[in-house]
């Protein structure tokens, strides 16, 4: 009846509301993503969209297919991410996406798990960002904070952050004493790309007249701006308490706690080298409390 394809492009014009942001997000031109969607209206025999001063807007008859175009959508994601699993289980590969601080502290734990699994390999994906692992974009995830309630997984350790600053800015600028005093003070924080952190959201709370002294993308630029004396910034303990350039000033931040959990996608979940994966790392949740936690 028609090519299914052409339902990524008019779920993509239905999301972004012009055919502009909408071949942004397809990489495709914003000619293709017209033609696409002209080409799905004239199969089905009905306007699918109508065009406004305010963007694309859906007809009712688009109302309904939505939902319909979305399970296709999910189905295929689905088969994508079963036929790559198929061949990464032949290669042995666990792909495990986690914060960049993270792994060097883990070097050992993995050594360990390729001594008891030698015909497997974990790939590190490093990223502060959350990938999404519906897409296949990794296998397992170490995450702490808001998680996605389609992941399946268990508490591993407890992410607990504080306020740090270097002894260089001690010795020349002094420290804060309470919460309160924030704000008097430069400090370090995610950029918009992070935007959503709980780091950047309790930072506006309670000191929303300070002055931003640095911006950066991960857990581990933060550290090096606050060890650089540009400013104090929240950062996780378990890095922080071990550098000896850091003071903890303030904390542990109550607001600021997680719960370290290891997540995975449903359809992953009984593959069998993601279970061989889940049940070392639990038999070493001890081991972990410290590389996580500190």
């Amino acid at each position: 009846m028609f090519d299914w394809n052409d339902l990524k492009y008019f779920l993509a014009v239905a999301r972004h509301g012009s055919t502009i942001a909408a071949g942004k997000a397809l990489h495709a031109s914003q000619s293709t993503v017209q033609r696409r969607l002209s080409e799905l209206e004239k199969r089905i025999g009905r306007k699918l969209m109508t065009r406004t001063a305010a963007g694309y807007r859906l007809t009712d008859l688009g109302q309904e297919l939505r939902p319909y175009a979305e399970r296709i959508e999910a189905s295929i994601e689905d088969f994508e991410r079963h036929v790559a699993d198929a061949g990464r289980d032949r290669s042995g590969v666990i792909r495990v996406t986690c914060p960049e601080p993270i792994v060097q502290r883990m070097t050992p734990l993995i050594e360990r798990f390729h001594a008891r699994h030698p015909k497997l390999r974990v790939e590190f994906v490093m990223s502060d960002r959350y990938l999404d692992l519906s897409k296949g974009e990794a296998d397992v995830a170490f995450r702490s904070g808001d998680t996605d309630d389609e992941l399946v997984g268990r508490k591993i350790a407890d992410s607990i952050w504080a306020v740090y600053a270097s002894r260089g800015y001690i010795e020349r600028h002094g420290k804060p004493e309470r919460l309160e005093d924030l704000s008097r003070y430069p400090l370090v924080s995610f950029d918009e790309s992070l935007s959503k952190h709980r780091v950047v959201t309790w930072l506006k709370a309670v000191a929303p007249d300070a002055k931003i002294a640095a911006r950066n993308n991960s857990v581990l630029g933060l550290m090096y701006a606050v060890k650089s004396g540009i400013g104090i910034g929240p950062l996780p303990t378990a890095i922080a308490d071990a550098e000896p350039d850091l003071v903890r000033v303030l904390g542990p931040i109550p607001e600021l706690a997680r719960s370290w959990r290891l997540l995975t996608h449903p359809d992953l979940r009984r593959v069998p080298r993601i279970v061989a994966f889940f049940d070392f790392i639990v038999s070493e949740r001890e081991a972990l409390k410290s590389i996580l936690t500190g």
